[in-house]
């Protein structure tokens, strides 16, 4: 017998007063908004031309990622603001135990006319949890015991230990519902492309206060960093996607109107892993690299305001946690402990220090990190140099973290996944996947978190940096911790409707 539903999403009606029907225009003079102006969005997404792509064969390339998250909606999906919305699923709901979210699949065809059902659904879901699969939130979905069709439109997610954070999960694009290579929205692919091959795609929006539904179009490419924001720039693109830290540079190089550049207040990793222990198997010496480090300055010269230095493998504002406690040293200014760092790097070293080379992507913000990690580390004796994953010391993780649970953060440094690891750091995590007991798990991540902290299995430098162009046509955008944007009504303010 299923439990009452929790409604996933609601759109109130808008209300509007009888004066302002029959004076046409002045809901906007009264409340500040001009009516946003109809026609085609171009939307432009750093990289690849974007293409349907099956997760279950790996990690997605952005313009993918993006493509995939507007014409193959999971059972959920995030809105502009970050939340949790209804997708395929118009309600679900989650029992007193959180062992079990069961889900309504609302009315819907697949592109080709047949009926999306529970049972559909479900062999899609298990194929990308399925022993074969690449999916990289594969390990992240590791509670999920099994997932069940219950009636033709239910279905059950069922979990070995209470997951608060699987509703994000599902949300990703990652999640996204593919049957024979083809999405039940909310947007569809067009046969026809727009003038310079771009993907079109279109959708009726939901009609709203009696008015007709609304067609939504956009125009949907990829392009190289530098060509995206020059595209911006010359008003041909209406908004560009995908911005890391790698290519801020070339937005700054150009003029942009006022407030178009926008950053994500992003949740995840950016630092260094070891990909090797040659020279530096001992943590001491990792952790000298660490102190060594002018986070401050590099942060400065990328210019986003608000950007925090991190020198703990967590962030504050996880689930269960407490905020994490800085390490000592990061109370005493950079000049005054490098006289010590110095003396360090030579008792360990000694006078011939190993060259320090890091794997880095070929970009003109990488290019910064390069030479701020060249300076802080040559200041005490070790020569930086560029080089492939295969002949790196380091390689840089940039990722945005898929929910705000703990977990995530501390299994990228799992003994399976990176090459120089804390094997007592594993045990606490598979004891914290097996829990019932959320305060046990939370005490279990934290004991973990203070073993890959005390190794230095990672030397976190700050938050990831994702950056958005946004033009005055675009109103229904804004910024989220996991910088997933979606593509429904743009021209709408989030949660407004007007």
């Amino acid at each position: 017998m299923l439990a009452e539903w929790v409604i996933a999403a609601k759109r109130a009606p808008m209300r509007r007063f009888l004066a302002m029907l029959l004076v046409p225009g002045l809901a906007g003079v009264l409340w500040g908004c001009p009516r946003p102006p109809g026609g085609t969005v171009q939307v432009v997404v750093i990289g690849s031309e974007p293409k349907i792509r099956d997760p279950a064969l790996g990690a997605l390339p952005t313009a993918d990622a993006v493509l995939l998250q507007t014409v193959a909606q999971g059972l959920v999906r995030f809105d502009a603001s970050g939340n949790i919305v209804a997708g395929l699923a118009e309600r679900w709901n989650v029992s007193d135990d959180g062992l079990s979210y069961i889900f309504r699949i609302a009315a819907a065809e697949w592109p080709d006319g047949r009926k999306i059902t529970a049972h559909q659904v479900a062999r899609i879901l298990k194929r990308q949890l399925g022993a074969r699969s690449k999916n990289p939130l594969k390990d992240a979905l590791g509670a999920v015991e099994d997932i069940v069709p219950m009636t033709e439109r239910v279905i059950e997610i069922r979990l070995t230990a209470p997951r608060p954070n699987l509703l994000a999960l599902l949300a990703q694009p990652e999640l996204a519902l593919l049957r024979d290579g083809r999405g039940a929205g909310p947007f569809a692919i067009e046969a026809e492309r727009g003038p310079e091959g771009e993907l079109r795609l279109t959708r009726q929006a939901a009609a709203l206060d009696e008015q007709p539904a609304a067609r939504e179009e956009l125009l949907l490419s990829g392009a190289p960093a530098e060509d995206a924001v020059r595209s911006f720039a010359r008003g041909s693109a209406h908004l560009v996607l995908g911005g890391t830290f790698a290519d801020l540079p070339y937005a700054r190089r150009v003029r942009l109107p006022r407030g178009s550049l926008r950053f994500d207040p992003a949740s995840g990793l950016f630092g260094l892993v070891p990909v090797n222990d040659a020279g530096f198997d001992d943590p001491e010496a990792r952790r000298l690299l660490s102190q060594a480090i002018d986070r401050a300055g590099f942060i400065t010269a990328l210019g986003v305001g608000g950007l925090a230095a991190r020198a703990t493998v967590l962030e504050p504002g996880l689930d269960g946690l407490p905020a994490p406690v800085a390490p000592a040293w990061v109370g005493t200014p950079l000049d005054e402990r490098r006289p010590r760092l110095i003396a360090e790097a030579n008792r360990l070293f000694g006078a011939e220090k190993p060259t320090i080379r890091v794997a880095l992507p070929e970009a003109p913000g990488a290019e910064l990190l390069l030479q701020q990690l060249s300076r802080d580390w040559g200041a005490i004796g070790f020569a930086v140099e560029r080089a492939p994953t295969a002949r790196a010391t380091f390689r840089l993780i940039d990722a945005v973290a898929p929910s705000s649970s703990p977990a995530w953060f501390l299994r990228q440094f799992r003994c399976e996944a990176v090459p120089v690891c804390a094997p007592e750091a594993d045990q606490l995590l598979d004891a914290a996947r097996t829990t019932l007991v959320p305060a046990q798990r939370y005490a279990l991540l934290f004991q973990a978190a203070r073993r890959i902290d005390d190794a230095q299995l990672f030397i976190p430098i700050a938050a990831p940096v994702r950056w958005s162009l946004v033009s005055d046509r675009i109103r229904g955008f804004a910024g989220n911790r996991f910088a997933r944007h979606t593509l429904t009504d743009l021209q709408q303010r989030p949660g407004s409707g007007d």
